[in-house]
């Protein structure tokens, strides 16, 4: 069976809706979709409702409203592939879980993890908070691979090498492109995971966030920090890894995978 499976930040699960979200939804019809800065509360979102057709709506919110969460919509009409077996809600630590920054589905043959990851912020006062928050998602990947494997995707606001970016030269200490967050997001490679856009288009320069400042994104001038991490027993059955920079709507684009399960 092949899945489509999809991350993208929305900058508000809202907004979204008002640009065109679930338009997108219908069209591109992904069987797994991960949402990052949903930034709604449970109490708002419970008094609006919103429809996504027939996918199945998995929520974690943050406590503070109007910021951050996550949120995965599931097609489980679709295949008994995609039966949610359980969906657990953060890390494990209070500091980090408030914020609604992830969300685990067990599906039959496979963990997906949808996960919003912290901004290191300008003056880069958010790394130690960061660097922690990385290291316990790392041990969290390693520990469900020994019973199947993961799919970990989101906003890891981190561009990992120069090609990730239009302006590395002027960037190395600006936040999502310190040494510091990119050793991390090396950890996770050297961890056994693998960022399948780069495993399938080792030399293609592309981007998923552009800045909302001096015409940024008409001008290209972006960033790669929205990824795909798969556990490296399933790169084989990745047969498609992309990045959707034509869909507007959020100062981040869509980016995906179709993997075979």
């Amino acid at each position: 069976m092949s899945l489509t499976i999809i991350s993208w930040n929305v900058n508000g699960i809202r907004a979204a809706i008002k640009k065109g979200f679930t338009d997108f939804l219908y069209t591109e019809s992904p069987d797994i979709i991960g949402l990052q800065e949903v930034k709604i509360s449970n109490d708002a979102r419970e008094k609006e409702r919103f429809d996504f057709g027939g996918y199945a709506e998995h929520w974690n919110s943050a406590e503070r409203p109007g910021y951050s969460g996550t949120m995965t919509l599931v097609n489980e009409e679709k295949n008994s592939l995609l039966k949610v077996l359980s969906h657990e809600v953060g890390i494990g630590k209070q500091e980090f879980d408030y914020e609604g920054r992830v969300q685990t589905l067990e599906f039959p043959k496979f963990y997906f993890i949808n996960i919003y990851f912290p901004n290191a912020k300008p003056d880069l006062s958010r790394i130690p908070f960061k660097q922690e928050f990385n290291a316990m998602v790392l041990k969290k990947a390693q520990q469900l691979e020994k019973k199947k494997p993961v799919i970990i995707v989101g906003d890891y606001n981190v561009a990992h090498e120069e090609i990730d970016l239009a302006r590395p030269d002027s960037n190395h200490k600006t936040h999502g492109f310190t040494a510091e967050e990119r050793a991390d997001m090396t950890n996770f490679i050297k961890g056994g995971l693998v960022d399948t856009f780069r495993a399938l288009n080792p030399d293609k320069v592309q981007y998923s966030w552009w800045s909302p400042m001096a015409g940024a994104r008409k001008r290209n001038v972006g960033w790669r920090i929205d990824y795909v991490l798969v556990s490296s027993s399933l790169v084989p059955n990745v047969k498609r890894a992309f990045i959707l920079d034509q869909v507007m709507g959020s100062d981040h684009c869509p980016v995906g995978i179709e993997i075979d399960i």
